[in-house]
């Protein structure tokens, strides 16, 4: 058997090494055979060098994917960052989300990554989730379903796979899959008629992926078993809701996968009918075990045929470069200012002094992972623009809060909320880079922009509309 292409073992770039010290688990994962790899930051150069020494040693088409929710500068520095998903839907253009889609597109194969883990199809519908929140396009099944079918089109026709995650729905989950298995405990109609409404749009649109959940489901699957190790759940997939394409797991690094160790796992998941492990904690063991499982299962042999054939057939005819689309991020920014058009989340917008004394409250140093992006961003941007900071004159709280793995809460932590109740009767301004949703969390007084996220993208977009403002 050739279990080991079902695989997609993780890469990770570091400052300084970029993908060297990864030599080791490159070279093991293609003795096994993999079927592709799965990319976490890298520069242009990098990545591109990269999926190029990839495939050339490899001597076989790869899938080569990376979490590009936010455009594929979320990943690749030097490629267009996008506001994230939630953002998006707010200035209420398909157009743009559909642009979006392409833009992420295009850039991805430009480096040499043809899969793109996204758009995230799930709902924006529980206050205390803690890893959805703006990766969300929200909460309405309807206007959710839009956008993820335009997202979609706009990428495949860019000429990269799409994937609708994470199946059937992670948005009503208040803990953490990383770290557990949430159990989710909608009725069959609750779930028919709102989280399964997006994924039946993307299979409508043609999506060429579906990524599942680590999480359980009692009215889809009575046993309580996740998702991805759901085999109910997923002849759901396929049969019912007549999806035809890859299936592929969330990370197999995660808590709520890994029940029995990484083997077990592995054949849970593809006898459930998951066709791709992504990001396996130990590709040589689960491989080992799939084959030896194989070997005595005929059942599990034929899913593994059958997930092998699909895999190959996919990677065969993925794209592995742009071909004559040519990308060009300068719109990026613009999304950005156009986000901070428009009305404030609260109050009216004030005008400010120099110096402008920036007070910075980052939400997002708790837990085991650190923060996507370097905090001091907007800062830089100001000084380079010639904008004085320092105490005297309009004081700015800037709040950071993204959605994050192990943070393990969706608002504001007590640290954060004790420093607002310091710092907030004296601002001009609270900028909050994170869900609208945190705006009921910030002390009255100031007034209060929405800048959504903390990547550079939206503190350089932040920093020009405080310019703009200087009396």
């Amino acid at each position: 058997m050739t279990s080991g292409r079902l695989l997609m073992p993780a890469l990770r770039w570091r400052e300084g090494e970029g993908f060297s010290h990864e030599e080791p688990t490159i070279a093991a994962a293609l003795e096994l055979g993999v079927g592709g790899f799965v990319l976490f930051g890298g520069t242009v150069e990098d990545v591109r060098s990269l999926t190029k020494s990839l495939r050339d040693r490899a001597v076989r088409p790869l899938l080569i994917g990376s979490d590009l929710e936010r455009g594929a500068g979320q990943q690749v520095r030097g490629l267009a960052e996008l506001p994230p998903p939630r953002a998006l839907a707010a200035l209420g253009e398909q157009s743009v989300i559909r642009g979006a889609g392409l833009l992420t597109a295009v850039e991805a194969l430009e480096v040499g990554i043809n899969w793109v883990f996204a758009p995230d199809a799930d709902l924006d519908i529980e206050p205390q989730n803690p890893i959805v929140q703006t990766r969300s396009f929200g909460d309405d099944p309807a206007k959710v379903a839009e956008c993820v079918a335009s997202w979609i089109a706009g990428c495949e026709v860019g000429g990269a796979l799409a994937c609708a995650k994470h199946f059937p729905g992670h948005g009503r989950t208040r803990v953490d899959s990383h770290d557990t298995i949430p159990v989710v405990h909608a009725s069959l109609e609750e779930l028919r008629t709102h989280d399964l409404v997006p994924f039946a749009a993307a299979i409508e649109v043609g999506v060429s992926s579906i990524m599942t959940a680590h999480v359980a489901f009692p009215a889809l699957d009575p046993s309580g078993t996740p998702a991805t190790r759901s085999e109910p759940i997923l002849r759901m997939l396929r049969e019912e809701m007549g999806f035809g394409g890859l299936i592929v797991s969330d990370a197999l690094t995660m808590a709520g996968a890994l029940t029995g160790g990484p083997g077990a796992a592995a054949i849970a998941a593809v006898s459930a009918g998951v066709d791709v492990l992504l990001d396996p904690s130990d590709p040589a063991a689960m491989a080992a075990a799939l084959d030896a499982e194989a070997g005595r299962n005929l059942t599990l042999r034929a899913r593994l045929e059958a997930s092998i054939a699909r895999l190959e057939s996919v990677a065969a005819g993925a794209e592995t470069d742009a071909g004559d689309f040519v990308a060009s991020h300068d719109s990026a920014p613009a999304l950005g200012d156009w986000l901070l058009s428009r009305p404030l989340a609260r109050g009216i917008g004030p005008r400010f002094s120099a110096p402008l004394d920036l007070v910075v409250l980052d939400d997002d140093l708790e837990g085991k992972y650190p923060p996507s992006t370097r905090s001091d961003i907007l800062e830089e941007e100001l000084r380079k623009s010639g904008v004085a900071l320092g105490p005297g004159g309009s004081r700015i709280v800037v709040v950071f809060a993204e959605p994050r793995a192990s943070k393990g809460r969706a608002g504001l932590g007590e640290k954060v909320k004790q420093a607002l109740r310091t710092s907030v009767p004296d601002a001009r301004l609270v900028i909050v880079f994170g869900h609208p949703r945190l705006i009921d969390e910030i002390p009255e007084g100031p007034p209060v922009l929405l800048a959504w996220h903390r990547q550079g993208l939206m503190q350089g977009a932040a920093a020009r509309w405080l310019r703009e403002r200087l009396s």
